[in-house]
């Protein structure tokens, strides 16, 4: 039997997504930008998921972007917003996603702007008492913080850093990419500028997701060539992945509790079977309601046939990661667990349920 435990890189796409996207994969192919039949059909597909998006999320359709996924909205909040602003000092944690810890990085590189790295303790969690201390003490800032780690799962009080970062006069940028889909989310009460999304880790297709875009928060385009997206995005659309995305957080959404009771209740007892069985297992990162109920992050004891462990639970048929799936190959470890001070010399395995 395969038992697949790495959700947080990629998600089984839900039967009901892939027939809605079905008919814009084959009958449905006229480009959306075209004004005859075939287009206007297309366009109206893209319109409606837009439509569907935004309403799920408290805001309006025309703050919603579509994007090629996570990375590309990410890229694209940071980037242009930091760009239009004229912003000059970025406050991030140094257990960010790549697509932002290496984004705010170059433009330091750059010398486009000061970067400042916020106070972390061992569970992942970020020292509030010290952002509030960069943002007055810096003028004004661009702040990146993720609404939940993708390698140990604790969760930001997104509603207290939106706080701070409102009476600092910040903008707010949040990449929530492994909790859209999981929680309701109500942005305008989230107090965040800026969020993105990628379609395929809440059982949507891959290649799509979109950044919201606050409407008191204007940016410039990030890629030119087309009209596109209102002028923001050029390049035709992803009309099925779209479509896809649509279907699949409406469908999050309509099941959402009974899933997360589902799902706690796996991780809790997974949990304690792992420690009951191999003593001295420890978690990292926060548990229960101060961590995302999807992510289990065990750090078991020291082993010499450690970084044999993940080869060996492939073996057995268990698919699981070390650290985040987008540094697959790397061998300097996982930065998250480096960034909260984990014992490096002990195995440390991400399940995703």
């Amino acid at each position: 039997m395969k038992v697949y435990l790495d959700n947080a890189a990629t998600t089984k796409l839900d039967n009901e997504v892939f027939e809605a996207m079905l008919p814009y994969l084959k009958e449905e192919f006229g480009n959306p930008s075209s004004i005859h039949a075939f287009g206007r059909r297309t366009r109206s597909a893209i319109e409606t998921s837009r439509k569907t998006v935004a309403k799920l999320l408290g805001v309006t359709p025309a703050e919603i972007f579509f994007t090629s996924g996570g990375t590309e909205a990410d890229n694209m909040a940071i980037v242009q917003t930091i760009a239009t602003h004229n912003i000059k000092h970025a406050i991030s944690s140094k257990i960010e996603h790549h697509a932002v810890e290496h984004t705010l990085q170059v433009l330091e590189k750059e010398g486009k702007i000061k970067l400042s790295w916020v106070n972390i303790d061992a569970k992942g969690n970020v020292d509030l008492a010290h952002l509030e201390e960069l943002l007055k003490n810096n003028e004004r800032s661009f702040v990146s913080l993720m609404h939940a780690n993708n390698e140990i799962g604790t969760l930001l009080p997104i509603e207290k850093v939106g706080s701070l970062c409102e009476k600092y006069n910040a903008i707010f940028h949040s990449d929530t990419v492994q909790t859209m889909g999981h929680y309701a989310m109500n942005l305008p009460e989230m107090k965040v500028h800026l969020v993105t999304c990628a379609a395929h880790k809440f059982h949507g297709p891959k290649g799509v997701g979109f950044l919201y875009i606050n409407h008191a928060v204007k940016i410039n385009p990030f890629i030119h060539g087309g009209a596109q997206e209102r002028n923001m995005r050029g390049g035709t659309e992803n009309v099925s992945g779209i479509v896809g995305l649509a279907k699949a957080l409406d469908i999050c959404y309509a099941e959402m509790k009974q899933h997360q009771d589902h799902i706690q209740h796996l991780k809790t007892y997974m949990r304690e079977q792992i420690q009951k069985n191999i003593p001295g297992t420890e978690i990292n990162g926060e548990e229960d309601a101060h961590s995302l109920y999807t992510v289990l992050n065990c750090r078991f004891p020291k082993s010499d046939n450690a970084e044999m462990l993940l080869f060996n639970l492939d073996i057995n048929g268990i698919a699981a990661s070390g650290g985040s799936a987008c540094s697959s190959g790397s061998n300097q470890g996982s930065h998250v667990l480096r960034g909260i001070g984990a014992d490096m010399d002990r195995a440390s395995v991400r399940f995703f349920l």
